[in-house]
């Protein structure tokens, strides 16, 4: 999956979130008239939805990374309260999903050399918290065209007909979490025969708005090609069409597409010249160049550096060098 950025906070946003935060212990805390306090959560998921519960531009992945969790349970609790909020849902969606990816997977994959045992009990912790993403995004869904997660579960292709652009943010992170999920669970029946419903959603996603989060639909796609099944033509060109794309739509500002095509693609084909230079890539890139991208292009470039100090047991043959 792609990890990209959520909208940032800017610092007189965050002067503004401050009294809402205050106000969400009150609301949660209240006993007094159930509407009164449904509008209160209401406004509050509001502000919070549209000023963003994100980090995008921050420097510091250790304090992203504790500081998250306080962050997701605020919005289930707001949820609890108010559960077919759409902001709150798509935030609840993308949260769960990037925290994952980004600090959960990362640390079982580091892990598994040292402590195999703690590395499978991660992976499994990354498992539920993304089927909790998917779950938040098909609520939201869920709440914008009623029956729709019955629909998709019954007959897929027919069921995203019904989704228009205004969905793309919700099809697109319930794809990334559902598609996360299934690729740690492939010793899971069931979780593996939803593939076709995740399919559907990012398949639609693309045709509804393919330029999307600057490119994260054709990230997705990158890595999916290359086990996408039923397909007549070669996995490696449809991949690189997706990552010429992603990184075009980027403006080339962000290091997930090459490491992603890195990981998908390079070493499935046992490519370590490409290998290497894609990651070298991705590396190269100043993650203070594009703010919008700073926190994204520090946690894929940590992943590109764990890759290249593991190239030697990934690959069975020394790389050759890359032609001028």
């Amino acid at each position: 999956m792609k990890f990209r950025p959520v909208h940032h906070t800017s610092r007189p946003a965050a002067r503004r979130l401050q009294p809402l935060l205050a106000l969400a212990v009150l609301v949660l805390a209240g006993t007094g008239c159930t509407t009164i306090k449904r509008t209160a959560v209401n406004q509050l998921g509001d502000a919070l939805a549209s000023g963003s519960s994100g980090f995008a531009t921050d420097d510091d992945p250790e304090l992203i990374k504790a500081a998250t969790p306080f962050s997701l349970k605020l919005l289930e609790s707001l949820l609890a309260e108010s559960p077919r909020h759409p902001g709150l849902l798509l935030a609840a969606a993308s949260g769960f999903t990037q925290y994952t990816y980004a600090f959960v997977q990362q640390e079982a994959d580091e892990t598994e050399s040292k402590d195999l045992a703690a590395a499978q009990a991660m992976r499994l912790r990354a498992r539920r918290l993304y089927l909790r993403a998917k779950d938040y995004a098909l609520r939201g869904l869920d709440a914008q065209h009623p029956g729709f997660r019955a629909q998709l579960a019954a007959g897929p292709a027919a069921a995203v007909q019904k989704l228009a652009r205004a969905d793309v943010p919700l099809a697109y992170w319930a794809a990334a979490a559902w598609g996360s999920a299934i690729s740690l669970g492939k010793d899971d029946p069931a979780l593996v025969a939803e593939l076709p419903q995740m399919e559907a959603l990012i398949d639609r996603a693309l045709a509804l708005d393919e330029s999307w989060g600057d490119g994260a639909i054709h990230g997705f796609l990158i890595n999916y090609e290359m086990s996408r099944q039923g397909m007549n033509d070669d996995p490696t060109l449809r991949a690189r069409r997706h990552f010429e794309r992603a990184v075009a739509l980027a403006a080339g500002k962000q290091a997930a597409p090459f490491v992603t095509f890195a990981e998908a693609v390079c070493l499935e084909k046992q490519d370590a010249a490409q290998f290497e230079q894609l990651l070298q890539r991705a590396l190269a890139l100043d993650p203070d160049a594009a703010p919008e991208f700073r926190l994204a292009n520090l946690v894929v470039q940590r992943r590109a550096r764990w890759l290249l100090a593991r190239k030697d047991e990934l690959f069975l043959t020394p790389a050759k060098p890359v032609a001028p």
